[in-house]
């Protein structure tokens, strides 16, 4: 009786292993997306940062706080650095790549995208914060490099 118990015990906790990889391995991808397919829109080619990027950092966006809305500083350092955070960050979080510091980063860029659109919160900002944090807390899952790489790194001290 106990094999049974232990067996079926063993295979509950199998199955919720495998649930929470794919849940977390789904959360990354959620939370890529949308910064991904934002980071397309800033370029114009390999390595070419858009014009149109430029321009919005330059004479569109504002930060809005303590009531003003302040320039940019630096616009062009700004697009550029955003262009390659969009990119960078979604690329690692999908492949589960030093998954906490790129969900660290994901929270960061959604705070000064809050500070820019602050009407955005309750659409989209308080969602991918939310998964941001959850990353945060629960790490990459089973389905990430960075699993591969703890397995990798257990085995050849053994």
């Amino acid at each position: 009786m106990t094999t049974i118990t232990q067996r079926t015990t063993a295979t509950v906790f199998d199955f919720a292993t495998g649930a929470r990889s794919v849940a977390l391995l789904l959360l990354r991808i959620s939370l890529a997306l949308p910064f991904y397919f934002s980071g397309l829109t800033k370029w114009d080619g390999f390595l070419r940062l858009s014009d149109n990027a430029i321009y919005l950092f330059t004479n569109e966006f504002k930060l809005h706080l303590f009531g003003r809305m302040i320039d940019f500083p630096f616009p062009a350092a700004s697009a550029l650095a955003s262009a390659i955070s969009e990119i960078v960050v979604p690329v690692l979080l999908v492949l589960g790549l030093g998954t906490r510091f790129a969900a660290f980063a994901a929270l960061g860029m959604t705070a000064v995208i809050q500070l820019v659109v602050p009407d955005g919160w309750v659409n989209y900002h308080l969602p991918w914060a939310a998964m941001a944090l959850s990353i945060l807390l629960f790490g990459p899952g089973g389905l990430s490099l960075d699993a591969l790489i703890r397995r990798a790194a257990a085995k050849s001290q053994e």
